[in-house]
């Protein structure tokens, strides 16, 4: 088995760190404080190839692998978590078109979606169903060549900004089955959105409410067939949950080399922080969770490429732990920082508020909990 990149992984890791290097890490502070949505970066990534990572070169992506996708998130979120997450978000939202559309859907948004001249939002959370997504109501009711669409969706990042909504709904009975899925363009009849939501972090994207009043939505709008909805959201979640957990790292990782190299310069009792022993010792641990992190990450994203049985379980299991360590890392490597990592002057409050979040997103840690134990019982 064979850890190392290829020479073709290492040269897109670079590209992507120098990209983050120079048009994210600069702004960050500021795109937080100002609660800046940076479109404009966005599409310069866009650029990159970064915006269809692994949808398929005839509509313009980049044809990539998820290990691929991986190694770019991590290094993108080193310069600015909440960007980088939602590039991954968009990412989603134009594979689930590309893997499942149909062939004139897939040539009418995906030229545009890779170029990101189109921003696109997934729409499946809704106030009343978080955790057990298939209780969804927001419905869709088939009207001659047409769905109209009536609900709500909570939470989606993009909300109100995207030209996009990737949406699951209701077409059939309760349950999975069903579960459709649809494109609505904004600025449709019906189409309302909430209030920028006041989150603890991510404030360098919009999150808010979507709103459906008897929209109407053709149906050449729908992903593939009635009923297959809620089997691409979950398929669409492994590999958004790898995604996530890449943020976690790239976040993480900043956060450490920010510790250790204020452990090189700070000094306590007439010497710097890394010659007490006790300080090294933490800051070892701390490696080493993240290097697990990282290597359980990979492996999941290895699964999902070969698509592997185990992939979902892998999925969730490196979701779980990835999530879990990077939120430790950095509020770890905040507390190296003693009050000077309280302040806003310092990037580390920063990182904590933002790598929280993902412990909730893509299904909450305990939900993977649950997945892991089901997939193990089924085996």
């Amino acid at each position: 088995m064979d850890f190392s990149l290829t020479d073709d992984q290492r040269a897109i890791q670079e590209m992507a760190q120098a990209f983050a290097r120079d048009e994210m890490a600069p702004h960050s502070a500021k795109w937080d404080e100002d609660r800046h949505f940076p479109v404009d970066v966005l599409r310069a990534a866009a650029g990159l190839g970064f915006a269809g990572i692994y949808v398929q070169e005839d509509v313009g992506g980049s044809a990539l692998s998820r290990l691929d996708a991986s190694i770019i998130f991590e290094a993108l979120s080193y310069g600015d978590v909440p960007v980088a997450a939602y590039l991954t978000i968009h990412n989603m939202a134009s594979w689930m078109i590309d893997r499942f559309g149909s062939a004139e859907l897939r040539a009418k948004y995906l030229p545009r979606l890779t170029t990101m001249e189109l921003i696109a939002s997934y729409c499946l959370t809704e106030p009343g169903s978080g955790s057990d997504a298939a209780s969804l109501r927001t419905t869709a009711r088939k009207d001659g060549d047409h769905y109209v669409l009536n609900g709500s969706k909570a939470f989606i990042s993009g909300g109100g900004v995207s030209d996009i909504y990737v949406v699951m709904a209701r077409t059939g009975d309760d349950g999975p089955k069903g579960v459709s899925t649809f494109v609505v363009e904004k600025g449709q009849d019906g189409l309302s959105f909430g209030a920028n939501e006041r989150k603890m972090g991510w404030n360098a994207q919009p999150t808010a409410q979507i709103n459906f009043d008897n929209v109407r939505v053709h149906e050449s709008n729908r992903v593939g067939q009635e009923g297959e909805g809620f089997r691409f959201a979950m398929m669409g979640l492994d590999g958004g949950r790898l995604n996530i957990a890449s943020c976690s790292l790239g976040g993480a990782q900043f956060a450490l080399d920010t510790a250790k190299a204020y452990m090189e310069t700070r000094n306590q009792f007439g010497r710097p922080l890394k010659d007490f022993q006790a300080l090294q010792f933490k800051l070892a641990d701390m490696a080493t969770e993240l290097e697990a992190a990282r290597l359980m990450v990979r492996r999941a994203a290895d699964a999902l490429d070969k698509r592997d049985p185990q992939a979902t379980k892998l999925c969730a299991m490196a979701k779980r732990f990835a999530t879990d360590a990077g939120f430790a890392v950095a509020n770890d490597a905040l507390q190296l920082h003693g009050g000077y990592g309280y302040l806003q002057d310092y990037p580390l409050e920063r990182i904590v508020r933002d790598l929280r979040v993902h412990q909730i997103l893509e299904g909450t840690n305990e939900i993977m909990r649950v997945i892991i134990s089901r997939e193990m019982f089924r085996q």
